[in-house]
């Protein structure tokens, strides 16, 4: 029988799910524990104002919820796929920023991200992206 990366004994599947859970508790607690200063972040981006509102509990919600997803076995492969979706459109933003696509660059990430800067940042998630798909695509038979 061929088993696949979905199978809960592949060592990158299980890398690739621990660090996202740990990922996403991590910045949705550090979030939600200072909301305010996370609002003044999200805020200060380059898309729309109004934007802000919705946009910042959505973000929330959703690592929260990614967080949850990947901790129950049954939605872990789901969770896995959304959550390096999720990194592909945070990557995608950050690389338009580092390319100058916008008139102005916002303020950094907090927390350990903040001290990487954007080309970091770009790089830490870039690792996740990579991590994530192989995760979801590698056999089990190739370790």
């Amino acid at each position: 029988m061929k088993t696949t990366a979905t199978d809960s004994k592949d060592p990158l599947y299980q890398t690739a799910a621990i660090l996202y859970l740990s990922l996403w508790t991590f910045t949705g607690i550090e979030k939600l524990v200072d909301y305010a200063s996370y609002l003044g972040e999200i805020r200060n981006q380059v898309f729309p104002l109004a934007w802000a509102e919705g946009l910042a509990p959505t973000v929330l919600i959703i690592e929260l919820l990614l967080a949850l997803l990947l901790l129950n076995s049954k939605t872990r492969k789901t969770a896995l796929l959304l959550s390096t979706l999720l990194m592909t459109a945070f990557t995608t933003y950050i690389g338009l920023v580092w390319m100058g696509a916008f008139p102005r660059v916002p303020c950094s990430c907090a927390g350990f991200l903040e001290a990487i800067g954007w080309s970091g940042h770009l790089l830490f998630n870039a690792a996740f992206i990579l991590l994530g798909i192989i995760g979801l695509i590698r056999p089990l038979n190739t370790i």
